[in-house]
């Protein structure tokens, strides 16, 4: 038996799905819900199993067993002319997924029967109630695209006169306009089944065909679904469109915004199809509210939807339909809310005893925090998505589009917001990252330039937008059909990784933090693991130890380059011809490190800092674009040639495998050693003053451990004689980041010249699985659709793959060092 009445199924049985499940949890509250059925799960996979593309018998048959016995609850009788049953037919997935089929309304009309619709709400009802099936039928199971018949409606309403619409269309009219669509179908060689069973089987065909297409199937493989098979509900017809004290509606158990314990919601009166983001409120004095059109539904509604939440212990969000002043319900599921508004409702119900702070706890993903502390896209708010890209730091932005790092900074002093639109970020458009409201770019991946610098600022950013085609030269990109232009307006959406057309609603950040400060405190109290935070300015560390933090892990000193002073500093020492040169330019950056370090010690006053010295290749900080070559020679008083070959030198065909890290120490000691009298000249500065400083200096990319013993020599010898200068005395430690298999595997040995490891697992992560972090984008969709990603392993740590390595780091470094 594949099919089952939806007030016996069992809510947690997996082969029902999460609608089913919900309808069932609804009925066992005692709320009314259709009368119904749901086929299980089997009944699609012996669909797929026959390749036949028509139900097989054996699930016919149970479909139309069911179909008999909902007859006999309702009363009601398919194809009957005097008291025709019409049917829902609802997608039942064990999430909710893109991909599935919509919601097929009115299954089993005809023509023939609407005298028997207009008996119960009168010939309009009848006549609006077909219409609506032609287009969901005719889209939805045979495949003439809603846009074909949208046109068509348009067409017809233009031929009535200005400001003609459906809403309005006299019943004469109405019926005519149904005929006008009727022959839109009919001019793809389609037609409607006349008999309502056939009808049914189609949808359901038409149901399981879309759970196995291609985007359905690449949701399913994202969510590790597998081959699951599809459950369906079909339902009796409730009719929103019935009168104008009908309608339908979703209803929120709490403001999904700030999380206030108020019904909120809204719905559409004399409508069949779900609100969306559009609709009159529930309660209020327009003529349009539920409490206006249908007072008594209104109350029981307000009334229901706390008992479930009750029940539920969360917040939820409930799908209704009024039918004539009476209420269906139709679904219910955790509401979707704002980072703001996840925390509230989790404090407010630990505070009315309805869950525990160990649940709270549980409750909150941390991503959601973010939206407490930065700028999110308005829940009810309308956006027009032009492309979606990786979701590298959260946040969401609204400017104009520019192509150059130059122009924000005009746009700025202008007062206009911009978003920075780049194929791929370089040093060189730090400045305009700084001032720009939010970051694009068309290539790069999670752990890319433009991603770690955005995060790092806090700054909304899109990285790897694949779909994006950036032209530079005409300062404008094309997204799908669409061509944006510099000047235009966008919005970027850093958490869900979407671009969208113009000007989208936003909800500023709270100021203050009342409810999070509070789950943080209840956090701190159960924390097994104290988290240091990754800062690279005195601000960050000041906001990281507000929140939290117990230490800095990660001090990026390349960060600190990105200023426009030091970076001109740095690339004179790049460009230096000899020693005296070098010394010379790096004595410019020796005092604007110094200052940062000072601030971000200071802040930390009595936490450990580790500071990681400089990591990336040298021409990372040199113009990647040849269009920038003329304007920084320029700027550093060279010749353009003397630029252009340095780069050429510099030139690597994997610079994340060449000249980097601690190779930059061995090869050009005095960038190390410049940096390590800056943090110790701080900290001895700071230390006469009574701040408590302690300094770890980190020393990347170490495969040998002959290399840690020279630039550790070096620290030392430069941190003592920077102390025995000032007369002070400060505790430091030097240690090493491992990121290389090598590392892992001599870790024992690396150990006898290190006080402490840091396990860098992005880079370790991309060593041990032969990738690039910036060219996964390329090749991670299709791997995912294939099933055999989940996840990307720079996004989630591969514990079977890359796990046994820090293992080996772990046991060799402490044999090496207990």
């Amino acid at each position: 038996m594949t099919a089952y009445d939806l007030a016996r199924v069992t809510p947690d049985a997996p082969r029902f799905g999460r609608k089913a499940a919900a309808l069932a949890t609804l009925a066992a509250q005692g709320l009314r819900i259709p009368e119904g059925f749901v086929l299980d799960a089997s009944a699609c996979d012996a669909f797929h199993a026959t390749g036949a593309g028509r139900l097989p018998a054996e699930v016919d048959r149970s479909l139309q067993k069911a179909l008999s016995a909902l007859e006999q609850r309702t009363g009601l009788v398919l194809g009957d002319a005097e008291r025709p049953l019409l049917l829902a037919l609802r997608s039942s997935p064990p999430v909710d997924l893109p991909g599935t089929l919509d919601t097929v309304l009115d299954l089993g009309l005809s023509e023939d029967l609407l005298p028997g619709l207009a008996a119960r709400g009168g010939e309009r009802f009848a006549w609006d109630t077909w219409r609506r099936f032609i287009e969901g039928f005719g889209d939805l199971v045979l495949g003439v695209h809603y846009t074909q018949l949208s046109r068509a409606t348009q067409e017809f309403l233009a031929e009535e006169g200005e400001g003609a619409a459906v809403e309005t269309l006299a019943v004469d009219r109405l019926r005519a306009l149904c005929r006008h669509l009727v022959a839109t179908v009919e001019r793809h060689g389609l037609s409607f089944p006349r008999d309502p069973r056939e009808q049914i089987r189609l949808a359901v065909a038409a149901a399981y065909r879309a759970w196995n297409g291609h985007r359905a199937r690449y949701f399913r493989v994202a969510h590790g679904l597998g081959d699951q098979g599809l459950p369906i509900v079909l339902q009796r017809m409730a009719f929103g469109n019935l009168d104008g004290a009908s309608g339908v509606g979703t209803a929120h158990t709490r403001c999904p915004t700030t999380g206030e314990r108020a019904v909120k919601g809204i719905w559409r009166p004399t409508e069949q199809a779900a609100p969306g983001d559009r609709g009159a409120a529930l309660e209020g004095q327009d003529d349009d509210t539920l409490s206006t059109r249908a007072p008594a539904a209104w109350e029981a509604l307000a009334a229901d939807v706390r008992r479930l939440e009750a029940s539920a212990a969360d917040m939820l969000d409930v799908t209704f339909i009024v039918e004539a002043g009476s209420l269906w319900y139709v679904d219910h599921r955790p509401a979707r809310r704002t980072g703001q508004a996840a925390v509230q409702v989790v404090v407010d119900l630990v505070e009315e005893g309805v869950i525990d702070r160990a649940e709270a706890l549980r409750r909150i993903d941390p991503r959601e925090l973010e939206g407490i502390l930065r700028p999110v896209i308005a829940p009810d708010a309308r956006r027009a998505v032009l492309a979606r890209g990786l979701d590298a730091s959260p946040g969401a932005a609204c400017g104009r589009v520019v192509f150059k790092a130059s122009e924000v900074r005009e746009a700025f002093e202008r007062q206009e917001p911009t978003i920075l639109v780049r194929v791929e970020t370089t040093p060189e458009d730090i400045q305009g990252m700084t001032l720009a409201a939010g970051v694009l770019t068309a290539r790069g991946g999670q752990t890319s330039h433009a991603a770690v610098i955005a995060r790092g600022m806090g700054k909304p950013a899109i990285v790897g937008c694949s779909s994006l085609h950036v032209d530079l030269s005409r300062e404008l990109f094309y997204a799908g059909d669409a061509v944006v232009r510099r000047g235009d307006w966008i919005t970027i959406d850093g958490g869900t990784g979407e671009v969208m057309e113009g000007k989208v609603d936003m909800l500023a950040p709270r100021t203050d933090a009342g409810a999070m400060a509070t789950l943080l405190g209840w956090a701190d109290e159960v924390a097994r693991l104290e988290v240091r935070a990754n800062a690279d300015t005195g601000a960050d560390a000041t906001r990281a130890r507000q929140l939290g933090a117990v230490g800095i892990g990660l001090c990026r000193t390349e960060h600190m380059f990105f200023q426009a002073d030091a970076l001109r500093a740095i690339r004179r020492m790049i460009l230096a011809d000899d020693p005296r040169a070098r010394q010379r330019a790096l004595q410019d950056v020796l005092p604007i490190q110094r200052a940062i370090f000072r601030e971000i010690f200071q802040a930390m006053d009595g936490l450990p800092v580790c500071i990681r010295l400089l990591d990336p290749p040298l021409h990372e900080f040199l113009p990647g674009r040849h269009e920038e070559l003329g304007a920084v020679a320029q700027e550093l008083d060279v010749p353009p040639d003397r630029l252009r070959a340095r780069l050429a030198e510099l030139s690597e065909s994997n610079p994340m495998l060449g000249h980097r890290g601690v190779r930059v120490g061995v090869t050009t000691p005095d960038v190390y050693r410049t940096q390590v009298r800056a943090l110790f000249e701080a900290a001895c500065d700071l230390t006469r003053e009574g701040v408590v400083v302690v300094p770890e200096i980190m020393v990347p990319l170490v495969a040998l451990p002959a290399e840690l013993e020279r630039v550790r020599a070096l620290v030392v010898e430069t941190a003592e004689t920077v102390m025995a200068s000032y007369g002070t005395s400060i505790r430091y430690e030097v240690g090493t980041m491992i990121e290389l298999p090598r590392a892992c595997v001599l870790a024992e040995r690396v150990a006898a010249h290190a006080d402490f490891f840091s396990f860098g697992t992005n880079d370790l992560t991309q060593m041990v699985w032969g990738l690039s972090r910036d060219d996964l984008g390329k090749f991670f969709p299709d791997y995912q659709r294939a099933g055999l990603w989940s996840d990307a392993p720079t996004t989630v740590f591969d514990v079977e793959g890359v796990g046994p390595f820090v293992q080996l780091g772990v046991d060799g470094g402490r044999r090496g060092r207990p």
